[in-house]
């Protein structure tokens, strides 16, 4: 026995892996795994979206050769093609300027428009429609809305002279005249128009909200912020020889942003009210929910610069008094990306409200006239995810939560039915496994897709009201795939930092794994804290529940390597103390917890051999974390390959940064910058990053390239021309840049050669 890293290691009876060369078929294999596999498995279905008002639903199924669309009726099992998907595939590569087969149309998520005559789906992040009777395909307009970047800074560069806003009755018009508003009657007759806008301080013509009876309107008043642009040269334009210069509004860490002021303007009164200065100090994002029914108010979101502070405000028509119908406070961050808001039949009597008061994310029903707690609705060690529907007739509640159930992985979710009083708790999906559940408009019916990672997809229909099961609607067969050499993901568990939480992580062998050989560990990583990441469904040949992640970690694993996830202390989805880990330390990305997890396995497994070090690699915050495990912990990680990543918090967007090191930029971005402390590397590291990255400034990425030169470091540079943000991971020269991937963690942790690439 032997002690690596405080681990004990049996390896009397194991014997290293084979040094014999891989060669080019070995890495066009992992390379294009995904690929050979995804024709593999039958009635897999996922995901699925109910059609308008009827018992109808919409679902994307394997079939032989890749995936149907599909309609099912949920009372008599009826089924019938969404779409001709052969000439949908014509019509959408023609639109697109990219070839595309009807049985692998580039779109997992779909849905019918209202009326059914057209499918609306997303094509490279971009919301795409096709008529379905003239297959008609284009890019979907949203109108002409003023862009603001990452909502907090608009840009003032697009021009809103000649637009229109008109109420919902079209009674009334509103245009913009100079930085003031002119609101018109259908006739084009004067009705008011406010006066004191100017340049520093303009009313907004793009925040209009109409009152229901039509004799009001809200809006914002407008003391811009500052309008950082982010310049990057497209070095290798497809249209022309030259470069070309391309500009984004791209608000970092501590700009200035927009300070918005809600005003109601009452066209019966003629008078305008305004929120003063000093009620929403330090705003840093505010937002008009819209009117109360009975027209008398508006329903305003405040939330703090710094994400400590965040209220519900109700602004009075009458006379412009504000009061708070619910009020957070936290001495880390509100995490209010995942926050629920519910107005009880629009009156701003009730309030329903998810909060992690009591350190865990719970659901509130809170008196709208006072903010005070009614009722605490949910309450236990377990978070609340998502709310699908309130029925305020019948004073329910139906969401859905993790960790409830405490004799399973506590990262399934699961769906229940709670009443407003916090009684009658009925669960609504019983299966051990992660739930995702789809429900009939009028809440008849519910679909229940669950599975995990060693459970292929199974979907139910189910009747709401008692949670009768009605039939199973599909059962996923993965025989070929299994043929195919597909192995299950193996759930591995050990302790955090603390001795008490719990670290759930997926280890991932070769297909040809041996027991009796020791294997080089890789760990691939995510630890941004807006979320967890380790996959918890069976793959479904997507990037939705985290598919696309398993299938590249199986082919790294085959060419020799362990390759692992976890989700460590700092990220989401647990307890408010587990995520509080990240307040104003980034730099930490969980690897506390991740080391003692990998000694953990290495003391269990004899095959588990982290004595040369580990491997890293991950993507944009993943990338920094990369970079954070040379730099910060070199003892334990060797080599890493970062992607695209925000490799200094200053430098990437104000929106997701500020939310977890706060404002001002302090002391905390400085000590979680890989780039700051890039002299402290000593393994292997390469760099890939896409030239034209529109999410992460890649200017980050040559910073740490710059700081790692003067620092006298070797690594290696990818940079590919035109790249976006997920540029080598999920769209563009995916094969070149997972090849070169590849090719590095072979090369440096297992010291061997890498075929030629360039002889034929």
């Amino acid at each position: 026995m032997k002690k690596l890293f405080g681990a004990t290691i049996a390896i009397s009876l194991t014997l290293s892996v084979t040094a014999a060369p891989l060669t080019k078929s070995d890495f066009d294999a992992s390379v294009k795994l995904r690929e050979n596999w995804i024709t593999k498995t039958r009635d897999l279905m996922f995901p699925v979206s109910w059609l308008n008002e009827k018992h109808e639903f919409a679902y994307r199924q394997s079939v032989e050769g890749g995936f149907g669309y599909f309609v099912q009726h949920a009372e008599t099992g009826k089924i019938r093609p969404a779409f001709d998907q052969e000439a949908l595939a014509q019509a959408l590569s023609k639109a697109a300027g990219e070839e595309m087969s009807a049985l692998m149309l580039p779109f997992e998520t779909f849905r019918f428009n209202h009326d059914e005559t057209a499918i609306q789906f997303s094509l490279h992040y971009e919301p795409w429609e096709c008529e379905l009777a003239t297959m008609h395909c284009a890019e979907r307009s949203f109108g002409d809305a003023r862009p603001r970047g990452f909502g907090v800074v608009r840009d003032l560069r697009v021009s809103r002279a000649d637009a229109v806003i008109t109420s919902g009755n079209g009674e009334l018009n509103v245009t913009e005249d100079g930085y003031n508003l002119l609101i018109s009657d259908a006739n084009g007759n004067q009705l008011y128009r406010t006066t004191d806008g100017v340049k520093d301080n303009f009313y907004d013509i793009d925040s209009i909200s109409f009152s229901p009876d039509g004799q009001a309107l809200s809006t914002m008043k407008v003391v811009p912020g500052e309008p950082r642009y982010v310049t990057r040269v497209v070095s290798s334009p497809e249209d022309q020889v030259q470069p070309k210069v391309v500009t984004q509004l791209y608000p970092k860490p501590g700009d200035k942003v927009d300070f918005d002021q809600p005003v109601i303007i009452d066209l019966k009164t003629k008078k305008q009210f305004v929120i003063a200065p000093d009620r929403i100090p330090g705003a840093y994002e505010m937002r008009i929910y819209g009117w109360h029914k009975n027209s008398d108010s508006i329903i305003v979101r405040y939330l703090q610069r710094g994400h400590q502070r965040e209220e519900m405000l109700q602004m009075d028509r009458s006379n412009g008094a504000v009061h708070a119908m619910v009020s957070e406070t936290a001495e880390t961050f509100i995490y209010g990306w995942t926050g629920f808001f519910h107005d009880v039949d629009n009156a701003g009597k009730e309030i329903i409200w998810r909060s992690e008061r009591d350190g865990w994310a719970h659901l509130y029903l809170i008196n709208g006239e006072t903010g005070e707690v009614k009722q605490q609705i949910t309450e236990g060690e377990f978070v609340v995810r998502d709310v699908q529907k309130v029925d305020e007739e019948n004073r329910q509640i139906y969401f859905s939560a993790n960790g409830m159930n405490k004799d399973e992985d506590p990262y399934f979710i699961h769906d229940y039915r709670i009443n407003f009083d916090g009684t009658d708790l009925v669960a609504l999906t019983p299966e051990k496994a992660n739930h995702e559940v789809y429900f009939s408009d009028d809440m008849q019916y519910y679909i229940d897709i669950y599975s995990r990672v060693d459970l292929p997809n199974i979907t139910k229909l189910y009747e709401t009201g008692e949670a009768t099961p009605i039939r199973t609607v599909a059962e996923a067969d993965i025989s070929e795939l299994l043929d195919a050499g597909f192995q299950f993901p193996q759930t591995f568990v050990a302790k955090a930092r603390d001795g008490k939480s719990d670290i759930w992580g997926l280890i991932i062998k070769p297909q040809n794994f041996d027991p009796n050989k020791t294997y080089p560990v890789i760990e691939n990583i995510y630890a941004g804290p807006h979320d967890s990441f380790v996959p918890k469904s069976f793959w479904p040949f997507g990037y939705h529940s985290g598919g696309d992640k398993v299938i590249g970690m199986q082919a790294l694993a085959n060419l020799g390597f362990i390759v692992v996830q976890m989700d460590g202390m700092g990220t989401a989805n647990r307890s408010k103390a587990f995520h509080d880990v990240a307040w104003k330390n980034l730099g930490d990305s969980g690897f506390p917890d991740r080391i003692l997890w990998h000694k953990a396995a290495a003391e269990k497994y004899p095959w588990y051999d982290i004595s040369g070090g580990v491997g890293i690699y991950g993507g944009s915050a993943g990338g920094q974390s990369t970079l954070g495990a040379l730099v910060f912990h070199p003892e334990f990680y060797s080599t890493g390959v970062a992607f695209a990543g925000c490799f200094d918090n200053r430098m990437d967007k104000i929106v997701w940064n500020e939310q977890w090191l706060g404002y001002p930029v302090d002391e905390s971005y400085v000590a979680s910058s890989g780039t700051e402390h890039a002299a402290n590397m000593t393994g292997d590291l390469f760099i890939i990053v896409g030239e034209q990255d529109s999410n992460v400034d890649p200017a980050s990425s040559m910073q740490v390239v710059n700081a790692l030169i003067k620092a006298g470091k070797d690594f290696d540079l990818l940079v590919i021309p035109n790249g976006e943000h997920s540029a080598g991971r999920s769209t563009g020269p995916v094969d070149y840049a997972q090849r070169r991937q590849f090719a590095f963690f072979v090369e440096k942790m297992k010291q061997q050669r890498t075929p030629n690439w360039n002889k034929q």
